[in-house]
């Protein structure tokens, strides 16, 4: 939780697959899974300073290792969202480690990035059952899931979206009961200090 000194460290790259790594991906799926409205979590939000994190996709959580930005399409924009009648409004990006708190953030809608999975590899007859390795993936996220990812992958360079919204002036509320409230937000930033 916000300000732990762990959201503002750089991650450390992730360089082989070991019982400690599958212990930590694993926790970070359950508590994303468990959480009500968490799109995404990475490894600095549970404590840890490793170059991963998860996002939730079609009931299940993909672990996504040494993430990198390898391509953009347009400028960052505020995302928008329609409602059932099509009336369009700020999409308000929240964060796990802020409970509560929502800001406008720009961020690119169409991105191509890469990243590496964990996979089992079998081994021969008479040894343990199976290793693992590190597979290199590549992809094109568009919309939520490329805005997901954006955030996620700013918590691995300690980078926060309370920032964003610091440097680009976006709007930022507090939601108390079910109501938006406004707030600036270097209410919350000098708590850091």
């Amino acid at each position: 939780m916000y300000p732990d000194k762990v959201l503002r460290k750089k991650t450390e790259k992730v360089f082989k697959v070991d019982k400690k790594l599958i212990e930590e991906t694993e926790e970070l799926k359950k508590i994303l899974m468990n959480s009500e409205n968490g799109a995404g979590l990475a490894a600095p939000q549970i404590g840890i300073s490793k170059k991963f994190l998860g996002i939730k996709e079609k009931g299940t959580v993909k672990i996504l290792i040494n993430p990198k930005l390898e391509k953009i399409w347009g400028e960052k924009v505020y995302p928008k969202v329609q409602d059932e009648n099509g009336v369009e409004s700020d999409f308000l990006e929240g964060c796990l480690s802020f409970p509560d708190l929502y800001g406008t953030v720009k961020r690119y809608l169409k991105i191509e990035a890469s990243w590496e999975e964990i996979a089992a590899v079998a081994k021969s007859s008479g040894e343990p059952k199976e290793d693992f390795k590190l597979v290199k993936k590549s992809g094109i996220l568009e919309g939520f899931g490329a805005i997901v990812w954006q955030h996620e992958n700013d918590h691995l360079e300690g980078i926060l979206f309370v920032d964003h919204v610091k440097e680009e002036g976006g709007k930022f509320y507090l939601w108390e009961d079910k109501e938006k409230v406004p707030m600036n937000v270097d209410e919350v930033l000098k708590k850091e200090k």
